[in-house]
């Protein structure tokens, strides 16, 4: 399995990872006992999640007694590169920057965060373009010269 293929998880398996990467190593109980008072699911629904996470490689399995020990398979910061890339794919280029000024706008930070974006910023200010490229085939953005081509 090709490694941005294990990436392809439904939000409910996303939550079920998240408890997994906290705790390290977790039984079906540990998981369901975090989920059940977030989502309210039921024992069946989080053991179906957990069986599609191993069976997609993303969790790893080691039976201890009666039980299993499920175990992240895939790291968290490099699960969460993997979403960031796979949205930035779905968008022109020339729309990333506004996308990430309003994922900004839309969170909450704190004092850090933002010296740490101020920070970021100012290095990224030397590797600025005039104009970012757009990538986009004709008929996927509104870019000029695109929006029009496909009806002629």
């Amino acid at each position: 399995m090709k490694m941005e293929d294990k990436f392809q998880i439904t939000d409910a398996e996303w939550e079920v990872m998240r408890v997994v990467w906290t705790l390290q190593q977790a039984t079906s109980k540990d998981i369901i006992e975090v989920l059940q008072s977030k989502k309210n699911w039921k024992q069946a629904t989080a053991k179906t999640l957990i069986g599609r996470l191993v069976q997609k490689g993303m969790l790893d399995t080691e039976k201890d007694g009666k039980r299993y020990l499920y175990t992240a398979a895939v790291d968290e910061n490099e699960s969460v590169k993997m979403l960031q890339d796979r949205l930035f794919e779905r968008i022109c280029n020339k729309e990333v920057g506004k996308t990430i000024a309003t994922m900004i706008l839309e969170s909450t930070l704190s004092h850090d965060d933002i010296k740490l974006l101020e920070k970021n910023l100012e290095m990224k200010k030397s590797q600025a373009v005039e104009e970012v490229k757009c990538n986009c085939v004709p008929g996927q953005c509104q870019c000029k010269g695109h929006l029009h081509q496909n009806h002629h």
